[in-house]
């Protein structure tokens, strides 16, 4: 019996909407405008002790999209997933916590993102692929590089833009 509580475990416990918000501020004057929207799009991780082995993992995704520097949209959507962890090695937690539970969580975040922004009326923006690993490790060497190498705390941004 004790061996099987010495075996690494990783096991979704649940995924869901945590929040999302759409803005339209300056509808409906601007949706007369031909021209072209710029679309800007930023990327969050973060990472939380929920209780002993258990974590939180959240990707957010910021949609702006701009017409003649007046806002078109901001649509703005939080993904979460909590997660057991237990029994890994020293060291592997926080790589686990950056880079494969924010890939479970994120291709639910680009449905919810392109769902929205396609109930709103206008066309859906999809989200590209993202390299959790390669975000992951040039977080971690900019952390390295400031001399604020990550203690493995709860609570701590993972990634905070990208």
């Amino acid at each position: 019996m004790a061996e099987q509580d010495s075996n690494p475990v990783f096991q979704i416990q649940r995924v869901y909407l945590k929040d999302v918000s759409l803005e339209q501020p300056n509808s409906p004057q601007i949706l007369l405008e031909q021209s072209q929207p710029q679309v800007d799009i930023s990327l969050g991780v973060n990472a939380e002790t929920v209780a002993d082995g258990i974590y939180e993992v959240s990707v957010t995704a910021t949609v702006t999209t701009k017409v003649a520097e007046k806002t078109l949209f901001l649509c703005e959507a939080k993904q979460a997933g909590i997660f057991e962890i237990r029994n890994l090695p020293d060291g592997q937690i926080q790589p686990v916590l950056g880079i494969a539970c924010p890939g479970i969580v994120y291709p639910y975040l680009r449905a919810t993102v392109a769902d929205i922004i396609t109930r709103a009326g206008f066309p859906p923006v999809h989200l590209a692929e993202v390299n959790f690993q390669a975000m992951y490790e040039a977080q971690q060497a900019a952390a390295q590089q400031q001399g604020a190498a990550s203690n493995g705390n709860g609570g701590s941004p993972i990634i905070t833009n990208a």
